[in-house]
């Protein structure tokens, strides 16, 4: 089973997985934690990471991995966190800026850093994409 926890694509990646007809018998659904208060709440993501690396971080997008694989179950599991704009940027956290956390059955959640371009429903696109694809890149690779 596949479960999902979305920050800033608002639960287009669970969208994208329910799209495809029969993905009840491999999707077990999703979360979204679009605030810092949900990520602690819904996903046992620590504020402390948080304050100390930021909501759009490696640290953060592997502990929502791990959060919610801990939570649900589920053998594999997708996390995404990240600036889809227009505004929030920084010269560090620039708008684009996307980290893609999975957590698969070793246990041991990763997270790759993406920078997508475009206005908002682009980055947002780009990251469900990017997110779908590392999974898979991943189950395959298992």
């Amino acid at each position: 089973m596949l479960a999902a926890a979305e920050s800033c694509t608002g639960g287009a990646v669970g969208k994208a997985v329910t799209d495809i007809p029969g993905s009840s018998r491999v999707f077990w659904g999703g979360v979204v934690s679009y605030s810092n208060e949900a990520k602690t709440a819904l996903l046992d993501v620590e504020n402390s990471l948080i304050q100390k690396e930021g909501a759009v971080s490696g640290a953060v997008a592997r502990a929502m991995a791990w959060g919610l694989r801990c939570r649900s179950g589920a053998d594999w599991t997708v996390s995404v966190t990240g600036l889809a704009g227009p505004g929030g940027g920084s010269p560090l956290v620039p708008v684009g800026t996307v980290w893609i956390g999975w957590c698969g059955p070793s246990g041991v959640p990763e997270a790759r850093k993406f920078s997508f371009e475009g206005g908002r429903e682009d980055v947002r696109c780009a990251a469900v994409d990017a997110a779908l694809a590392k999974v898979l890149e991943q189950i395959l690779d298992k």
